[in-house]
């Protein structure tokens, strides 16, 4: 565990060396929803790979970078691609960044992400707000021996998504006229999508938007004391619902479709954020 906070130090002395200052939020952009970076001003954009100790993104729509600049009068930083379990990656890669986040003293996290309908009251385009999660199907990132100077052994998820965040969200949605859909969001380890089965499952488990992401990073997130608001972005209805298979390029095309909803949204939140 000395190891892993040696690395993190080496990351946010790297980071901190080369940018103007410390962000406010921290915003993760998931499968197709990349385009929101083009609204941040004065950005300064960092390849994953030229970052000390951090992995590299292998999913189509992932460009793998870090953005600093402003969005509004915010200055934030984007993760424009995420890492995955099904990857091959540990949990601690997964969530690494976060961890750099926090100890550069981030303390708003938003997290967006691609995401496949389970509620067939919803239809691809359709914005949901994360109000919680079910994540129970793979490995807590937390597993092992605690970083007890990041957080608790045993942190409290009964508000995992800060619910004056959520309260926030749906005020700026209805102020920009964009129907905010809310739900729990279900983690599942990909990369094949769910079977029909699973989702008639998921749903009867109160799901209703399920994914491949999301959940350890918020798990972390809540650890380091880190405020969250998730959105999803529903880019296809899950196995079962419609008659008909399940693609990534659908995924990636109805993000497509999405960017200015999605857009406007977050930049009306981050405007507002408190």
């Amino acid at each position: 565990m000395k190891d892993t906070v040696r690395r993190l130090e080496k990351t946010v002395e790297y980071l901190r060396n080369i940018t103007e200052g410390m962000p406010e939020i921290a915003i993760i952009l998931g499968s197709g929803l990349g385009r929101l970076a083009d609204f941040i001003e004065g950005r300064q954009e960092i390849p994953y790979e030229e970052i000390p100790n951090f992995p590299a993104t292998t999913v189509a729509g992932h460009e793998g970078k870090l953005i600093f600049g402003r969005l509004g009068d915010r200055y934030v930083v984007a993760m424009k691609g995420r890492f995955h379990y099904y990857e091959g990656h540990d949990m601690g890669v997964v969530v690494y960044p976060i961890r750099v986040f926090g100890m550069m003293g981030i303390k708003n996290l938003m997290v967006t992400n691609a995401a496949g309908g389970v509620n067939t009251d919803f239809k691809p385009g359709d914005l949901m707000l994360i109000k919680d999660h079910i994540g129970f199907f793979a490995e807590n990132p937390l597993r092992g021996e605690n970083l007890d100077d990041l957080g608790p052994r045993f942190p409290d998820m009964s508000a995992a998504y800060d619910r004056s965040l959520q309260k926030l969200a749906l005020e700026c949605a209805q102020r920009a006229g964009i129907d905010l859909k809310s739900g729990v969001y279900s983690y599942c380890k990909g990369p094949s999508f769910e079977s029909p089965a699973e989702i008639k499952a998921l749903r009867m488990l109160g799901a209703d938007a399920v994914g491949m992401s999301t959940v350890p990073e918020v798990i972390v997130a809540r650890h380091m004391g880190i405020r969250v608001l998730g959105i999803s972005c529903i880019t296809n209805m899950a196995a079962g619902i419609l008659d008909q298979p399940l693609t990534h390029e659908e995924v990636m095309e109805t993000g497509k479709s999405v960017e200015q909803k999605f857009s406007s949204l977050v930049r009306e939140i981050v405007g507002s954020w408190e």
